[in-house]
């Protein structure tokens, strides 16, 4: 009679060993496979924080950064928003990687200082006061700028603007406006700054909507002036086929406005420079884009109806600049728009050295032609005027 604790052959206990990895094997598998954290509970996920700065490194090159200068220099939440970020389902086919990285300027890490003055802030908490730093780091090329964790300043009685129409025509609420980076500290002073100021601010003039704003663009045309008037240009197009388009370096979109009561659809490119353009151009109730001269056009090829720009482009943008941006004025025109370059102004000698050649390399056909002297600052100066209405061709214009 066999004794019943006589040992088990080995072949068993090899396959009971093997049975208890295959199904703790198993349980490892379903755990990290199925058990995804998304599934977590509330009381889990509650208790997940956004952290204050992000620990990886983004790996600026040399095309990004001073040769002497590290990631070191740059501020924690710059370097936070910049890494590069894995995408949570991996490769993305239509942006041929697995990763995204967030743009800013290539210029802003060559000024550490205000960049580092600008990314300091508490994460989850309001933003610094600081619209004039913020528009010079913009200016120098930090263009565009980094985005921030944080809520930016706001005035703590705002006041709703006015409904429309009665927004086109009247000045808003001055609590619709943080006043701190200007010279003017309400509406009334940017109105009377004009007779009251000295020295020299961009659109001057432009705030008070009952002065020259009242009659932009409405007056019948003079035969052979420089000031076209809004009609006298949309009746060159077949009624209707003006819809959208883009005013560059607008002032307070006085030219939207216009448009708009003619049912086309303009954005207002401005800058805030010593006045609340952006804030007062929303507040009438159109579109401001808070963009500089240099920045790319953020519009698809072949799109818009019309491109104006009255003074901005002028002799004082570089040479090699403007060309860029009248290539890309007319990129974003589509075959048969139109670009109306309204009171262009440079030195006589300028004009056909320089500045006829270079509008004419652009491929725009010529609709109106305009030269006259620019007699604001003197004679003597013998400055002059470009008034044009340029076609972008129908037909072959690649």
């Amino acid at each position: 009679m066999e004794s019943p604790h006589k040992p088990k052959p080995l072949s068993i206990s090899l396959f009971y060993l093997f049975l208890l990895l295959s199904t703790n094997l198993l349980t490892l598998f379903i755990s990290t496979n199925f058990y995804s954290p998304c599934s977590l509970s509330a009381a889990n996920t509650a208790s997940v924080t956004i952290p204050a700065s992000t620990t990886t490194a983004h790996h600026l090159t040399h095309s990004t950064l001073d040769e002497d200068q590290t990631t070191s220099d740059l501020p924690a939440e710059f370097l936070a928003f910049t890494s590069a970020q894995k995408l949570k389902f991996g490769f993305n086919t239509n942006m041929d990687s697995d990763r995204i990285i967030p743009p800013v300027g290539r210029p802003c890490t060559q000024f550490p200082n205000e960049l580092r003055r600008y990314m300091s802030y508490k994460v989850n908490g309001s933003c610094p006061d600081d619209e004039l730093l913020a528009q010079k780091l913009l200016l120098k090329g930090c263009e565009p700028l980094p985005r921030r964790r944080c809520r930016p300043a706001a005035q703590p009685e705002y006041v709703e603007p006015y409904p429309l129409p009665t927004s086109f025509w009247t000045t808003p609420s001055d609590k619709s406006v943080v006043w701190t980076a200007y010279t003017c500290k309400n509406y009334q002073c940017l109105i009377d700054r004009m007779k009251t100021q000295k020295g020299f601010d961009d659109c001057k003039d432009c705030f008070d909507l009952q002065g020259r704003e009242k009659a932009r663009w409405t007056k019948p045309p003079v035969s052979g002036g420089l000031d076209f008037s809004i009609d006298e240009v949309l009746a060159v197009k077949k009624p209707g086929t003006i819809r959208i388009g883009l005013d560059i370096g607008g002032g307070v979109a006085t030219f939207a406005i216009r448009m708009k009561a003619r049912n086309i659809t303009i954005i207002t490119t401005s800058m805030n420079l010593n006045g609340p353009f952006n804030s007062f151009i929303a507040a009438r109730g159109v579109i401001p884009m808070y963009i500089s001269i240099s920045q790319r056009l953020p519009f698809f090829d072949n799109t818009l109806d019309i491109v104006h720009s009255m003074h901005v482009m002028s002799n004082w943008i570089p040479t090699t600049l403007l060309h860029f941006m009248l290539f890309d004025i007319y990129r974003v025109l589509r075959p048969g728009g139109l670009f109306w370059l309204d009171h262009f102004f440079c030195v006589g000698d300028e004009l056909e050295d320089v500045y006829v050649p270079l509008i004419n390399s652009i491929g725009f056909q010529k609709v109106k032609w305009v030269l006259g002297p620019k007699l604001d600052r003197g004679a003597e100066l013998r400055e002059m005027y470009i008034s044009a209405l340029l076609e972008k061709p129908l037909k072959h214009s690649w």
